[in-house]
C-alpha cells in the first residue's frame, strides 16, 4: 500500500478494514465527525506518510460519541488526544513522516470543529477554550498541537477580513466537511501577486514557509492586487495542480508541521471568494476590512503561538519528572547524600521553580485568551472596536508572547539538569521539546515585542498593526 492513503483508495483496495467501514459509516450520518481527507494534497513517492489506521479504535470511540457542548468536556476531549498522541510521539518526532494519521485523529475527535457555529456541527466555543486545547494537545506533541492552533486560526479568516455571507458560507464549507486549514500566508514573502481575469482573480508567486498545506483540504491564499497596495485573503482547494509543495521541511524542531516551501501557480479563485472585497467593483467593502477590526488576526494568531510554546513546556515538565522518578540518580559527591533523585534539593527546587513559572504563564496566557474571545463575542457584529481597544489586547498578548518564550526556552532546556547525562540519549527523546520551541520562537524577534511593551508603559502607545502585531 502507498505511504498516503486517500479514504476512496482505501475502501477500494480494502473494503473490509476498519478505517474503510469507519469513513463509509461516517459519511452515511450528518451529524458525525466525518473524516474528510479526499482533497489532501498527494504526497510524491519518497514521501513517507503516517497511516491513519494505527488510530481506528479511537476513530471508532470518537465516531459513536457526540461533540462536546461544555468547556470542560472539550478540555476533557483534548487531554484523551493528547493521552493518544503522547504514547509514540518521540517515536514519530524522530521518523519525521507526513502526519497524515495525527490530522486525521483530529478530525475525528472533533477537535477542528472547536470554534464552528453549532448550527452547522460546530462547537460553538470562543477562542479562551480553543487556546487551551491547543496547548494540551502540545503537551503530547508540539507539531500537532502547531497544526491545530494554525488550523483554527486559518478557518476564522473569513470570520475577521469576510463578509457576513463570507463568513457564513466559510464556516458552513469547513465545518460540515470537516476540512483541515493551512494557510500560505508568509509576509516576508512578497512576491506572491495577484491579477484579475473577468470573474476570477489569480494568485501566483512562491511561499518559503507555509504551514500545514500538504495535510490540508484547503490553504489560504493572501497577496496583493495588482496595481495597489491592498492585500486579498481567499481560500482554495489544496489539491489542485496549481499549488505545488517542495516537501522540503528538514527543520530541527516541529519536525511533523509540514511548513516547507510552496510555489502558487496561476491558482484560480472567484472574486466572490476574495474575502472583504465587492466582486462587483472589485474594491475592498471599508465597512468590513477596516482597521483595526480587519487586523485582529494578528494578536489572535499570536496567542496561538505562546499557547503551544506553554504546552510544549508542560509536556517537558511531565516528560522530565516521569523520567527523574524513574531513572536519575541522586549524586554521590557531596558531603550530604541524598538517598533519590527525588530527595535532591537542588533538583527539589528546580522543579519547583519550573512549575511556578509554568503556572504563571499559564494564568496570563488564559487572562489574555478571555480578552481576546471577548473581542469576537461583543464586537463581532459591529466590528466596532476603537485603536486603543485593540491595541491594549495586542499588548496582553505581546506580554504572554515574553513570559511564554523565556519561560518554555528555560524549562525545556533546564530539564536535562534535573534528569541526568543519560536523559541526553536519542532514544530518550527529550531533546524534541527545546528543539520545538526553539524552533518556533523565532518565528519573529520577541525583543520587538519588549519594545512594543516598553513604548506602553513609559509612553503609552499602543502598537501599529502590522503582520507580527
Amino acid at each position: 500500500m502507498p505511504a498516503f492513503v486517500c479514504p476512496q483508495c482505501l475502501e477500494e483496495w480494502l473494503p473490509d478494514s476498519p478505517t474503510a467501514r469507519l469513513l463509509t459509516s461516517l459519511r452515511a450520518s450528518k451529524t458525525s465527525n466525518k473524516i474528510t481527507m479526499g482533497s489532501l494534497a498527494p504526497l510524491p513517492p519518497s514521501r513517507p506518510a503516517t497511516d491513519p489506521t494505527v488510530y481506528d479504535a479511537h476513530h471508532r470511540t470518537f465516531a459513536d460519541s457526540q461533540l462536546p457542548s461544555k468547556p470542560d468536556e472539550w478540555l476533557q476531549r483534548a487531554a484523551r488526544v493528547s493521552a493518544i498522541l503522547a504514547e509514540d510521539a518521540a517515536h514519530r518526532e524522530k521518523e519525521n513522516k507526513c502526519p497524515i494519521a495525527e490530522v486525521t485523529l483530529l478530525k475525528s475527535s472533533g477537535l477542528t470543529k472547536v470554534l464552528g457555529p453549532q448550527e452547522y456541527g460546530g462547537g460553538g466555543q470562543g477562542w479562551d477554550v480553543a487556546y487551551k486545547v491547543i496547548r494540551e494537545i502540545a503537551k503530547a506533541d508540539g507539531s500537532v498541537g502547531m497544526l491545530l492552533g494554525y488550523h483554527l486560526l486559518w478557518s476564522w479568516t473569513a470570520n475577521v477580513v469576510g463578509t457576513d455571507e463570507q463568513k457564513a458560507r466559510t464556516q458552513k464549507l469547513i465545518i460540515e466537511n470537516n476540512y483541515f486549514v493551512g494557510g500560505a500566508v508568509n509576509p516576508r514573502d512578497n512576491d506572491q501577486t495577484i491579477t484579475d481575469d473577468g470573474d476570477h482573480i489569480i494568485f501566483s508567486g512562491f511561499k518559503h514557509f507555509n504551514t500545514g498545506g500538504v495535510v490540508s483540504d484547503l490553504t489560504v491564499l493572501e497577496g496583493v492586487y495588482e496595481g495597489t497596495d491592498k492585500h486579498i485573503f481567499t481560500l482554495a482547494l489544496t489539491n489542485q495542480p496549481a499549488i505545488v509543495f517542495s516537501h522540503n521541511w528538514d527543520n530541527i524542531g516541529l519536525r511533523l508541521t509540514e511548513s516547507g516551501s510552496v510555489k502558487i501557480d496561476n491558482v484560480r479563485v472567484p472574486w466572490t471568494d476574495a474575502l472583504g472585497w465587492d466582486p462587483t467593483t472589485k474594491e475592498p467593502i471599508e465597512s468590513i476590512l477596516t482597521i483595526p477590526w480587519a487586523t485582529l488576526l494578528l494578536p489572535t494568531i499570536q496567542l496561538v503561538f505562546s499557547n503551544f510554546y506553554i504546552g510544549i513546556a508542560l509536556g517537558a515538565l511531565s516528560f522530565a519528572s516521569t523520567y527523574t522518578t524513574k531513572h536519575t540518580r541522586p549524586w554521590p559527591y557531596t558531603p550530604s547524600p541524598a538517598p533519590s533523585a527525588t530527595s535532591e534539593p537542588y533538583i527539589l527546587a528546580r522543579y519547583g521553580s519550573f512549575f511556578a513559572h509554568l503556572r504563571a504563564a499559564e494564568a496570563l496566557a488564559d487572562l489574555a485568551g478571555a480578552k481576546i474571545s471577548d473581542i469576537y463575542t461583543h464586537h463581532g457584529a459591529k466590528r466596532d472596536i476603537t485603536a486603543a481597544q485593540r491595541g491594549e489586547v495586542a499588548e496582553w498578548v505581546a506580554s504572554v508572547k515574553v513570559v511564554a518564550t523565556d519561560t518554555a526556552l528555560r524549562v525545556t532546556g533546564g530539564v536535562f539538569e534535573t534528569t541526568g547525562a543519560r536523559a541526553t540519549a536519542g532514544k530518550v527523546g527529550l531533546d524534541r521539546f527545546w528543539r520545538d520551541v526553539r524552533t518556533h520562537s523565532l518565528h519573529d524577534p520577541v525583543a520587538y515585542k519588549e519594545m512594543e511593551l516598553g513604548r506602553y508603559v513609559l509612553l503609552g502607545e499602543v502598537p501599529e498593526p502590522s503582520w507580527y502585531t
